[in-house]
């Protein structure tokens, strides 16, 4: 089995190609990042950060909070005039309606984000799933490209996937990919309501509130508790090493059922490197017997894969938009 450390680099300035101008935005647990984009492809300025937390009322905010840098980016680049906008946020996102329909750790139910950041941008805003996004943005520009049967995996503050079957994104009405809900332990409690889910056990989020919370030492994130094992903290390697268990027997799980070529691993602790994916494939091949042995890749793109995915999103969007007058003119 295969495992490879993060690549340092990304989607080159020129990667995205020829287009219409558009913006892209990524709403993630812990940031928002925004890009805008030119008709050649390049990134003219992406910006981050924190994601406006307002209980139920966080879907108002993220709107708010887009349409206000939308303006900053209009005012900064008169020039760059986008034709689409993106928008991809976690959770269960219905794309038909342009529904975010339940984000646990957000807080938003049934909240109209593609109506309401049309009516705030004042251009079609096309709206998916930041991970579905990601995915994509890795299967055509990153690490996921070239395969036909993948699975691209984020592990930030949740964990989800965006799931490739014979070279088409599967999305499962919505719901596919959410793999941070399957059952891996015997507890702790899940934000969604379940108890030993993989999101609670070895999400970045989740690492961090566990050290915490068995050696009573507050710590900034995921980061922090790896370094610590690394010195022999025994608290430490105990949470790092019960997130590894339970990566690799969801992995098992999916290789199980999917049998992917490939699984592409990004989000924050991909950041940790050979620290992760060497551990997490060895403990993978031991659970696996006959079955196909993914190679495990950290994304090229990185944690810029979202807003990407949302440009590209836009893209389409912006396209078949002009070409409706030309179907209409026939």
């Amino acid at each position: 089995m295969n495992a490879h450390a993060p690549a340092d680099h990304g989607v080159a300035a020129d990667g995205l190609g020829a287009g219409d101008a558009v913006l892209a935005f990524d709403v993630g647990g812990t940031d928002l990042k925004a890009a805008l984009v030119d008709a050649d492809g390049r990134i003219v300025e992406l910006t981050r950060r924190p994601t406006p937390l307002a209980g139920d009322r966080t879907g108002e905010a993220v709107v708010a909070a887009t349409a206000d840098i939308a303006a900053e980016f209009r005012r900064a680049h008169p020039g760059v005039v986008p034709a689409a906008a993106g928008l991809v946020v976690p959770g269960h996102v219905d794309e038909e309606t342009g529904v975010g329909v339940f984000s646990e750790n957000l807080g938003w139910r049934d909240f109209p984000f593609r109506d309401r950041a049309t009516a705030a941008f004042g251009i079609p805003v096309a709206f998916s799933h930041d991970v579905r996004a990601a995915g994509e943005a890795e299967y055509r520009l990153g690490a996921a490209a070239g395969f036909r049967d993948v699975v691209v995996m984020a592990i930030g503050t949740g964990i989800a996937g965006a799931i490739f079957i014979d070279g088409t994104l599967f999305t499962g009405g919505g719901m596919a990919g959410e793999m941070g809900h399957s059952r891996v332990a015997d507890g702790p409690d899940c934000a969604c309501g379940g108890r030993g889910c993989l999101e609670a056990v070895a999400s970045a989020a989740a690492i961090a509130r566990r050290y915490t919370a068995l050696s009573g030492v507050p710590v900034a994130g995921a980061k922090e508790v790896l370094a610590r094992a690394r010195t022999g903290d025994p608290a430490a390697q105990r949470i790092w090493d019960s997130a590894l268990d339970a990566l690799a027997l969801d992995l098992s799980h999916t290789v199980a059922l999917l049998a992917p070529e490939a699984v592409v691993i990004g989000g924050g602790l991909a950041q940790a490197g050979d620290e992760l994916f060497v551990p997490l494939a060895q403990r993978l091949d031991g659970i696996l017997t006959f079955q196909r042995r993914p190679a495990l890749i950290a994304a090229r793109i990185g944690e810029d894969a979202g807003v990407i995915g949302a440009a590209l999103r836009a893209r389409e969007v912006a396209a078949a938009q002009a070409a409706e007058p030309a179907r209409a003119v026939r």
